[in-house]
């Protein structure tokens, strides 16, 4: 079985194969993927990566496989301002959902995956809900550490950070001693 060694948003060369994934497929650590020919390949990353429609996927031959985003049943919300949209958006993301953003009037409009129970609560919002059949592909967050597309590239970078708390929060200890004071 080929492994996939880089992951690579543009490439000169044209791919030998593709691969239809849907989103979930598209953000692994490790998977074993089945090209449109057939192929069986190996993904074995590091670390979970975020593979998008169009990235080319360099396999340990040298041959190159194109990522195709399969279309997924999604809602698609608008609303009649930014204001309107805004608030709607901090409802999605107080309850987690993968939310993708995309430009437009009033704002522009969001995806997400289709759920009857978020699409009643958006029109309850003042929202239009339309069901679509896209490609998925979601905002990763502020904590994602992507800071929008990146790739992993099959090696760790280790990183030590120091941080410090404000004194206005509480938190819990778990290592056996007492309570400190910080700041």
């Amino acid at each position: 079985m080929r492994r996939i060694i880089r992951i690579e948003s543009e490439a000169a060369e044209k791919a030998a194969d593709a691969v239809r994934l849907d989103f979930d497929q598209r953000n692994r650590r490790r998977i074993v993927f089945t090209t449109n020919g057939g192929a069986s390949i190996l993904l074995d990353m590091a670390r979970p990566v975020h593979l998008r429609d169009g990235d080319m996927l360099r396999l340990d031959d040298d041959s190159m496989v194109r990522v195709e985003a399969l279309c997924e049943p999604l809602i698609e919300i608008a609303a009649h301002s930014s204001a309107e949209l805004v608030r709607i958006s901090w409802h999605l993301g107080n309850r987690h959902l993968p939310t993708q953003l995309l430009p437009g009037d009033n704002g522009g409009t969001l995806r997400i995956r289709h759920d009857h129970v978020i699409a009643e609560m958006v029109v309850g919002l003042g929202g239009h809900c339309q069901p679509v059949l896209a490609p998925f592909d979601p905002e990763g967050g502020a904590y994602s550490g992507t800071g929008g597309h990146h790739h992993g590239h099959g090696h760790d970078h280790e990183h030590e950070h120091e941080h410090e708390h404000g004194q206005a929060h509480n938190h819990a200890h778990s290592h056996g001693q007492e309570h400190h004071a910080h700041g």
